[in-house]
């Protein structure tokens, strides 16, 4: 019976993380109305990675809406095995983050919000900061900022009009 399964039935081959949940309320002349908003982060751990936010008034409606919109909103990162390239600083509004390539067997070491980044994206070995504001929303997408213009040798020779062994020296 294919025509009644629902998003719950199938195994995903992505990996889905909720960074944040907040509750908020509109006061309205019968009271106040209580709505959720769920920050998701969901990647593949292969290099690829996407954020959503969802909001609706039951948690897991918005936690459904938020992986939606990230699976929409996926991008692939450049990777060096299981770490970055090179040091970059991803920046988004107030929020700004610091990521550097670390050697193997050192782990992710960085913050709940970065953190669920770097397993999403299947990032093994990191360092990272968070240098300006840590709200959630801001930190996600200054890391995504980040990864974003992550360079991989191969592809600055390329735009260098070089070969890989000049660039890397």
């Amino acid at each position: 019976m294919p025509y009644n399964r629902t998003p719950k039935d199938e195994p995903s081959e992505f990996i889905e993380k909720v960074v944040y949940l907040n509750r908020v309320s509109k006061t309205v002349k019968g009271g106040r109305v209580m709505k959720f908003s769920a920050l998701v982060v969901v990647g593949d751990g292969k290099g690829t990675v996407g954020y959503g936010l969802g909001k609706a008034a039951e948690v897991s409606e918005a936690i459904l809406k938020g992986i939606a919109d990230a699976k929409k909103n996926m991008v692939k990162v450049s990777l060096a095995g299981t770490t970055i390239p090179h040091d970059i600083i991803g920046v988004f509004g107030a929020g700004s983050v610091l990521l550097k390539p670390a050697p193997e067997g050192t782990g992710v070491i960085a913050g709940g919000a970065v953190r669920a980044v770097m397993e999403a994206v299947g990032i093994k070995n990191i360092c990272a900061k968070c240098l300006r504001s840590n709200n959630p929303q801001n930190v996600v997408k200054a890391t995504m900022q980040g990864l974003k213009a992550l360079r991989s040798p191969e592809q600055v020779a390329a735009i260098r009009g070089k070969s890989v062994e000049q660039i890397v020296g």
